[in-house]
């Protein structure tokens, strides 16, 4: 009888996910270890930077039971972020503009995806009351040590590609993945999704710092996504060249992997851009005074890296776009009131434009991939 109640929940909740919004739902077991032996190599070989956490909650990554007592099954959801309309390769070629990941032009995802998870986990508990079961769960969205990745991909939601995202044969890469932890024994899902990158390197080869070692191993040292985000301290004057007019972010190897033909636009309007951060002026953003970043930055994920790092990020683009007055005018007019870590940008940015020395190599950009 539990089985058959449980095997009822399990396709259930495929429908209550798709109610809420998810476009795909996956159910499967916690068993991690092959995945925590590969992050312990990466942690060993100091790929991580200086992203301490990554290793600080040891064996609860890999082990879900040791994070939350009595998990069983991990439900995995996903939920599709890009924009409509979005251009990102128009964007990366015009040196005038910043660019900022396509999923951080909307608002924040982790609130949405959260309440999203909690009104599924409700209705979860409200057939275990019904039904005389007893349930207990936790949402999670890129909120604590949970292997977001290698859950969905073996709950069938794709496969880990060679740039280390979740690809999905039907719909690209670009969505956001959220978990809920359970204790019930539902029916595990059968992973539907092999992998499929089979002898083809793009994301490896246009990635603009070649953060990527090789297939499926990212050294967050030089990824751009890290440099620009995650790192509070000065970006090493050899990636700022490779940095172009990445501001917050980069999606070059999803923009040119091709299963993201199958992309299809997010009907999330809180995912949409907002103070036209998909294609921003590098000198409007630059101009922007701390009051007006916080403003503008309101529930966006933005927010997080500080005005500080913000203004760090604008001096190195601007150093990089052609040169012209109205920049230098604007670097040497913020120079005096700036911080010491962004006046050291905006001296290398200073540098470079006033000696009018050209780029010492093409910069790498995506030239393939269904949003250019």
């Amino acid at each position: 009888m539990t089985e058959t109640l449980l095997a009822q929940l399990a396709a259930q909740i495929k429908i209550w996910g798709r109610e809420l919004g998810f476009q795909q739902i996956g159910i499967t077991d916690c068993q991690l270890e092959e995945h925590g032996e590969r992050l312990r190599a990466w942690l060993d070989a100091g790929h991580n930077a200086d992203m301490d956490w990554m290793g600080a909650h040891g064996e609860k990554r890999w082990r879900p039971e040791l994070l939350q007592p009595g998990t069983l099954r991990a439900i995995s959801a996903r939920l599709d972020y890009l924009p409509p309309d979005t251009q990102p390769v128009r964007v990366l070629k015009d040196s005038s503009k910043a660019y900022v990941s396509r999923y951080a032009n909307g608002r924040d995802y982790h609130k949405l995806i959260r309440k999203r998870l909690a009104q599924l986990a409700q209705r979860i508990d409200d057939f275990c009351n019904a039904n005389g079961l007893e349930s207990s769960g936790r949402a999670f969205t890129d909120s604590a040590p949970v292997m977001e990745r290698a859950l969905a991909e073996k709950a069938g939601l794709g496969w880990i590609g060679k740039n280390c995202m979740v690809i999905n044969s039907g719909a690209g890469s670009w969505f956001f993945l959220g978990e809920i932890y359970t204790n019930l024994a539902l029916p595990a899902d059968n992973s539907t999704e092999s992998n499929q990158c089979g002898d083809c390197s793009a994301c490896l080869k246009v990635c603009p710092t070649d953060a990527f070692i090789g297939p499926y191993q990212l050294d967050a040292r030089r990824c751009i996504s890290y440099l620009t985000i995650e790192n509070k301290g000065p970006i090493p004057e050899e990636f700022r060249e490779p940095l172009g007019n990445r501001v917050f972010g980069c999606d070059d190897c999803q923009i040119i992997c091709p299963w993201n033909k199958f992309a299809k636009p997010t009907a999330e309007r809180d995912f949409h851009p907002r103070h036209g951060l998909d294609d921003g002026d590098l000198l409007t953003l630059f101009g922007w005074g701390e009051e007006e970043f916080l403003r503008k930055s309101e529930g966006s994920a933005i927010r997080r890296i500080g005005y500080e790092r913000w203004q760090r990020n604008l001096a190195v683009a601007l150093g990089n776009a052609e040169p012209c007055a109205e920049i230098v005018a604007a670097l040497e007019g913020a120079r005096h009131r700036a911080t010491p870590l962004v006046a050291e940008h905006i001296e290398w940015a200073l540098a470079r434009l006033n000696s009018g020395r050209r780029r010492k190599r093409k910069i790498k950009r995506p030239t393939a991939g269904p949003t250019t």
